[in-house]
């Protein structure tokens, strides 16, 4: 198993004073303030039992109203299961896989998950997937969107494509979901529009801003579902009871569109900062940008490290992404003042 580089870098970080963090995907936004009073309400009321294995049914049934409100989708709660964090979901879905395939770069943990459970793992090398960059004999695909680190995303024309690519070949349909709501400039949908048999994978770590909650979700299939709350039932009883409260507080769209503003403000302030010293894949969601350090190092790991301690600015090394040695991964997860001196930093230490 690969070790996730991203926290070598922030545990080295830790031990240097005045470094600015944008090496991992943690938002530093606060939550929707109903968050905190459920959190508090839930404490007072005592709530330190399990909850049933798929989750609190007032949770599921928020979820299922969200994918409503949100993609005009009508998502059945029984089909929703709560999860700690979405790590917790990708084990489960992966359980029904034999021979994966997923685009790259891409998630890290997903080629770590697919070997804990000794499943074959396949790298398809494309920033945008198409139906013909499929390989044959697989049983499951994996898609991200928006994808870290690029922050591409699929329209919803090219979603309806992929999807049903895979119910015409019987190949099941992962669909990674976790970035949603941080999309900028595409038409977007739920992969579960096209695809029913699709699995759909989210959480409240980014979007929602809850990353240390630990609290996910997975729909999943009618044919899957008992098997699924099975495997729930054994590697994680339930997930924490406090968070399941907090969440229930978290879909509160007002504020949430201003955590989608505020990001996209700073997406679009570091692009035009960065893209005249890097070649730049333009994000149209997520809160990366993948830069090409071609012209200085190509030795990502080396880059990141001199850029630490000479610069005092941590960011994520390609490698951590797939075979990306001349690329690096930076996240806007500060306020533009911190970007701010951030790009003086990386000025000064690429002159």
């Amino acid at each position: 198993m690969k070790p996730f580089i991203v926290m070598d870098i922030v545990k080295k970080a830790k031990e240097i004073e005045d470094v600015i963090h944008l090496e991992i995907g943690e938002p530093d936004l606060l939550p929707p303030p109903g968050v905190k009073k459920a959190l508090q309400k839930a404490l007072k009321e005592n709530r330190f039992s399990y909850t049933p294995s798929k989750g609190l049914p007032e949770l599921r049934e928020k979820i299922a109203a969200h994918y409503k409100v949100f993609y005009n989708i009508d998502v059945n709660p029984n089909n929703i299961l709560i999860t700690t964090g979405t790590s917790t979901a990708f084990l489960i879905a992966l359980y029904f896989s034999n021979k994966i395939a997923t685009p790259t770069p891409g998630y890290p943990c997903y080629e770590n998950f697919a070997k804990l459970e000794n499943k074959e793992f396949i790298k398809i090398k494309t920033y945008k997937l198409t139906p013909q960059d499929i390989p044959q004999n697989i049983d499951t695909l994996l898609i991200s969107s928006p994808n870290n680190p690029t922050g591409s995303v699929y329209n919803k024309n090219k979603l309806k494509e992929i999807c049903e690519y895979c119910q015409n070949n019987n190949i099941t349909l992962i669909s990674d979901e976790l970035y949603h709501g941080l999309i900028y400039e595409e038409d977007y949908t739920s992969t579960v529009k096209y695809n029913k048999n699709a699995i759909v994978i989210n959480g409240f770590s980014k979007f929602f801003c809850m990353p240390g909650l630990r609290i996910g979700w997975i729909i999943v299939p009618d044919k899957l579902l008992r098997e699924a709350e099975i495997i729930a039932q054994n590697i994680l009883i339930s997930a924490p009871i406090l968070s399941q409260y907090a969440a229930l507080e978290a879909f509160d769209y007002n504020y949430l569109e201003s955590v989608k503003k505020e990001f996209k403000k700073r997406k679009d302030f570091l692009y035009e900062e960065l893209k005249e010293l890097f070649p730049i894949t333009k994000p149209k969601g997520a809160f990366y940008l993948w830069c090409d350090i071609s012209e200085y190092n190509n030795d990502s790991l080396k880059f990141c490290n001199e850029l630490l301690t000479e610069a005092k600015v941590a960011v994520t090394p390609g490698i951590d992404f797939g075979d990306f040695k001349n690329f690096i991964r930076i996240a806007y997860t500060k306020d533009i003042k911190e970007l701010e001196i951030a790009v003086k930093r990386i000025k000064k230490f690429l002159n």
